[in-house]
């Protein structure tokens, strides 16, 4: 499940990730978010919170992940992804240097800081 997080900044799309996260998740929930925000601000940053709930990701759910940061690479500004899976954070670290706008790692009990530093 994908659930949008509300309280920073217009052009931040922030959302918390829980449960099993399927292909409708990204097709009626983050895509259309994003969309909206390139729309409407040209750029958008985006908080990726992995929640302690999270359970699988189904392979249409991996593939619309791959699919909505393809097609829209130029339009992030910068992403915070939070989550204690240290694969997930290892996994980021590592495509970071391919990646052309800031990614920062954060656990989630530094989700205060991540939210600051996506919302400057």
């Amino acid at each position: 499940m994908i659930e949008i997080i509300s309280g920073l900044p217009d052009n931040v799309v922030a959302v918390s990730v829980s449960g099993e996260v399927t292909g409708d998740d990204y097709k009626n929930v983050l895509i259309p978010a994003v969309e909206e925000k390139i729309k409407k601000y040209g750029k958008v940053r985006m908080l990726y919170q992995l929640d302690e709930e999270l359970e699988w990701f189904t392979l249409n759910a991996m593939l619309e992940d791959a699919k909505v940061g393809i097609q829209n690479i130029t339009a992030f500004e910068k992403i915070a992804v939070v989550s204690d899976v240290d694969w997930v954070n290892s996994a980021v670290g590592i495509f970071k240097f391919v990646i052309p706008f800031p990614v920062k790692t954060y656990k989630n009990e530094e989700l205060s800081e991540a939210k600051a530093w996506i919302s400057e």
